[in-house]
């Protein structure tokens, strides 16, 4: 199968650019930078590029079947209308201060999936030790109800897809794994993991997501600087090398879905690396010789 090479298509020097999305009613690219505290819109065919701040650490955005966005933010999930305030309709374990918000994207359903963790980012943006598995599993439905999907804890969520047999699929960064769920849509429940990708040599899984033909495509963060495209019997299909480091999010885009972009960061990086490696952090692209599926719609 044919293969492009990737190339930097923004230089974005992102802190932690993460939860790309293709947004095909406006032809352009949304994605946040969390410790950036920016979430920004971009035009992949001109250029065009618009970034907004945000009040407090922004760590996921999703799509809005009335044309906004619903956007994780430290704790709070809010709606938002790419202007103006973000007006929140859940705030997640509101109980539990030491912990925030990570992975987060639509389901196909219509409701808006999200992972919490413990905090790991200081008072000065500086990384703090993750010392417990504290992460879990929520759905927050159109009329704003939350609703814990498992019992389950991890030390970084990351990743959310919905397989194409109706798996449900996920990853646990600090264990070097991706697992897969069974659903239950009635009882909004998950089943038990069960291991999916484990123990891969190159770096550790952050974000991920569909092809058409059902593969898996998956960013190898902390040093892996590659995609691993999986099968959904959990096997490796193959690699796509990247010019960065720290590829944590990617998305299917362009006019035919037919162009895989790709977020990456630049946190914990010393200076020296960035100045030899001045990409980190920046939007990159290539041409798999496959397409994606649109995003899923909140609402």
């Amino acid at each position: 199968m044919k293969e492009m090479e990737a190339a930097l298509i923004f230089d974005a020097r992102d802190v932690v650019g993460e939860s790309l999305v293709w947004d095909d009613h406006r032809g352009r690219l949304v994605w946040v930078d969390i410790i950036g505290r920016r979430i920004h819109g971009l035009d992949p065919s001109t250029g065009d590029h618009e970034s907004w701040p945000t009040p407090d650490l922004v760590t996921s955005i999703g799509l809005r079947r009335d044309g906004g966005a619903i956007v994780g933010l430290r704790k709070e999930v809010a709606l938002w209308d790419f202007d103006g305030a973000f007006r929140t309709i859940a705030t997640i374990e509101p109980d539990r201060p030491a912990t925030r918000l990570n992975e987060g994207a639509v389901a196909p359903d219509g409701s808006f999936w999200v992972g919490t963790m413990a905090n790991n980012i200081g008072p000065d943006d500086t990384p703090v030790a993750i010392a417990r598995d504290e992460g879990r599993l929520y759905r927050i439905g159109p009329d704003g109800e939350v609703t814990s999907l498992s019992e389950d804890r991890f030390g970084i969520t990351n990743t959310m897809v919905w397989a194409t047999d109706g798996r449900f699929i996920t990853a646990d960064t600090t264990k070097n794994a991706l697992y897969s769920y069974a659903w239950d849509k009635s009882a909004s429940r998950l089943g038990k993991p069960r291991p999916f990708f484990v123990d891969f040599g190159r770096g550790l899984p952050d974000g991920s997501c569909l092809d058409a033909e059902g593969y898996v495509w998956n960013c190898r963060v902390v040093g892996g600087s590659c995609l691993a495209r999986i099968a959904l019997d959990g096997r490796l299909d193959r690699i796509a090398e990247l010019p960065c480091s720290w590829p944590t999010s990617c998305a299917f885009g362009g006019e035919n879905l037919d162009t895989l972009f790709v977020t990456s960061a630049r946190f914990t990086m010393s200076s020296d690396h960035l100045e030899a490696n001045p990409q980190e952090g920046g939007l990159f692209a290539l041409r798999p010789d496959v397409q994606g599926a649109p995003a899923n719609r909140f609402g």
